[in-house]
């Protein structure tokens, strides 16, 4: 296994995670908790590395920039947006960058699994046993993520008052 395939592995990986994970956090009804934040900067982070891991994945056009790494641009720019959107309380512009990332992010994965010269289709017909433990260690992390959220939630649930740990109201339907 070489350098170039072991990138590709982590990005691929990191982007399913991302995709659960930035799914949970979507789908959460409570926003702006302790257990949203931690979620939400891991789910940063894994998208962060995806953006930038990208650049060095040039196959479709053999060795060039491709319309993928215009929109991870895109995507560490909306992820910087949303970050600030947030410090600023700025409920409406958090929610829209970082619900376009992660609707972003859905459409490249379709376009990863849709076009069946991709490596991931090729990878599922060819080795199906690797493919089906590779989700499984996809859907594992995602767990171990989620739960992880879930118990800060719980262990926070307790506190009230204005601190850091305070969820923010959602301001925007």
């Amino acid at each position: 296994m070489n350098g170039s395939t072991v990138l590709l592995i982590a990005h691929a990986g990191s982007a399913l995670v991302c995709l659960g994970l930035g799914a949970l956090v979507l789908l959460r009804k409570r926003k702006g908790d302790a257990a949203h934040r931690r979620a939400g900067w891991c789910w940063v982070a894994g998208m962060t590395f995806v953006a930038t891991s990208s650049f060095a994945i040039r196959d479709i056009r053999d060795g060039r920039l491709s319309l993928l790494h215009v929109l991870s641009a895109i995507t560490l720019v909306s992820l910087v947006l949303g970050i600030r959107a947030a410090r600023r309380h700025d409920l409406r512009g958090h929610r829209s960058n970082m619900r376009n990332s992660w609707f972003g992010l859905a459409g490249a994965f379709l376009g990863a699994v849709a076009v069946p010269g991709r490596d991931i289709p090729v990878f599922v017909v060819t080795e199906p046993l690797g493919a089906l433990a590779a989700a499984g260690a996809v859907a594992a992390v995602t767990a171990v993520l989620a739960l992880t959220t879930r118990l800060v939630e719980r262990r926070g649930s307790g506190r009230r008052g204005g601190h850091r740990g305070a969820a923010v109201p959602e301001a925007v339907g």
